[in-house]
């Protein structure tokens, strides 16, 4: 009798961690401030992304990912929670915990379950420069845990550097048409080629931490969250990521056209503009330089996670994401950094490499949404009835697979809604569209130069598309909240 107990036992116990074996493990990784056009994967000829690109080379690219909010407050809280922007409110740079009250964000779904749920740097919004900063008492410092919120983790740490006070040869860019300014803090485009090593800065010790847990052995599964900061602004890296994009004379400007804010609605400019910047074309590709050198370091540190994730053997039992909480402008329509609602600013990078699945290309619409329900649903965890993203997870085996047919992100600063299709995307400013409409013909101008909004003969697109914004707004705010 003893015996036949102790081998039921023994076989439970084993049973037991046959399962905890097989759950796979989730790696979340995302950089701030990214878009997708600075990857040689997505095409990019200057900048080179090798770690990317070989994670690229085994998972799903998307090339239509849309992020939920152009900036990084509202778009973090959306993809955390699981519900769009105007569904929580959340838009700005808060946690959304006092508006879903006990609901599970999508790292605690895994952590309720049994998994080891742990982030390093920035996940929910933190300000950077200053919630990363040495010793910084910033906007929502906290010690740099920012607007995170301490339910959704086993584990929480935090990666404080220097920042653009680090030493080496900076210049601002931004508001400096006399070259005056010294380098400054805040949200200003300034560049710094910085002394020493990558361990000097966040990003470096954001992937000596991630290592260091990926080599930690656990019986639990794990969901980690790696989060980088660059290239958000400062440009700050180490002076060797900058060779490449020197002389930064040689860097080519995006193509502009004469009177291109013309049928601009006044909403429809961006926040920052070369205008308004005071950037000459000098420092104009100094900025890029900048930007590329901050993402070539970005990336170095993505090839050392990827590297421990391998070695630790649990490669083939995690799946892999990698994607960005926005896109980017570098100057196309004179527009720099985030908010507008053009492609640039609100498509995003993802990959997503999902063991035993074929590395493919796809090409339908997806949105930062959808990770919550589809990783969730990958590693057989209950998805919660609150999340208003779709499962994806399809699209694995099949590329061509669809879930939508238009994505939808906003910019609430600038009141400015977005639905993107195939054809067309259509903006509006403020939800009556009072303050303005945009609308593209993304087939026969993808840069988005000519504004169609009062052409006659698009009127019955515009009004289709009105009447859908509608639609898609009431359907966000038909909701559990």
């Amino acid at each position: 009798m003893r015996t036949m107990l102790f081998s039921c036992v023994f076989g439970l116990l084993f049973a037991g961690q046959a399962l905890a074996k097989e759950s796979m493990n989730v790696l979340f990784i995302i950089s701030d401030d990214l878009t997708s056009t600075a990857l040689s994967c997505y095409g990019n000829t200057v900048c080179e992304t090798p770690n990317i690109d070989a994670l690229a080379a085994e998972g799903t690219r998307f090339t239509q990912a849309y992020c939920q909010g152009t900036y990084c407050g509202p778009s973090r809280a959306s993809l955390m929670s699981g519900y769009y922007p105007h569904a929580t409110g959340v838009l700005g740079y808060t946690n959304p915990r006092p508006q879903i009250g006990d609901r599970q964000t999508w790292s605690q779904v895994f952590k309720d379950n049994g998994y080891y749920a742990a982030r390093v740097s920035k996940i929910f919004h933190m300000g950077i420069p200053g919630g990363v900063l040495i010793g910084g008492d910033g906007r929502d410092h906290d010690g740099g845990n920012g607007a995170d919120d301490v339910h959704s983790w086993t584990e929480r740490f935090n990666s404080l550097g220097p920042e653009w006070k680090a030493k080496g040869d900076g210049e601002t860019l931004e508001g400096n048409p006399d070259g005056k300014r010294p380098v400054v803090g805040g949200n200003t485009f300034v560049v710094v080629e910085a002394d020493g090593d990558d361990m000097v800065h966040s990003d470096g010790m954001t992937a000596a931490k991630a290592v260091e847990l990926l080599e930690t052995k656990r019986d639990q599964p794990f969901w980690l969250g790696v989060g980088f900061v660059r290239p958000h602004v400062p440009f700050v890296a180490p002076a060797n990521y900058f060779p490449p994009f020197k002389p930064y004379s040689k860097l080519e400007l995006p193509e502009r056209v004469a009177g291109d804010w013309d049928d601009t609605p006044k909403a429809g400019i961006n926040y920052k503009t070369s205008v308004n910047m005071k950037m000459d074309e000098r420092r104009q590709r100094k900025a890029i330089g900048g930007y590329y050198a901050s993402v070539a370091f970005m990336d170095a540190q993505v090839g050392k996670v990827m590297t421990a994730l391998r070695e630790s053997g649990e490669l083939d039992n995690t799946i892999v994401i990698f994607t960005s909480d926005h896109g980017y402008h570098l100057g196309e329509h004179d527009f720099w950094a985030k908010v507008s609602l053009r492609d640039e600013s609100a498509q995003v990078p993802m990959i997503i490499r999902v063991p035993g699945k074929k590395p493919a290309v796809c090409n339908s619409f997806v949105e930062l949404l959808d990770l919550y329900p589809t990783v969730t649903s990958l590693c057989g965890l209950p998805v919660p009835n609150h999340v208003q993203g779709k499962d994806i997870s399809p699209m694995f085996d099949n590329p061509e697979y669809q879930v939508r047919d238009a994505a939808f992100s906003v910019a609430p600063m600038r009141k400015g809604f977005l639905l993107r299709t195939d054809r067309w995307s259509y903006i509006q400013y403020k939800e009556d569209a009072s303050g303005g409409i945009e609308l593209f013909d993304m087939d026969n101008d993808p840069k988005q130069f000519t504004n169609l909004a009062k052409s006659p003969e698009h009127a019955d697109v515009v009004a289709e598309m009105k009447k859908r914004m509608k639609e898609k707004l009431a359907d966000v705010r038909n909701n559990d909240l």
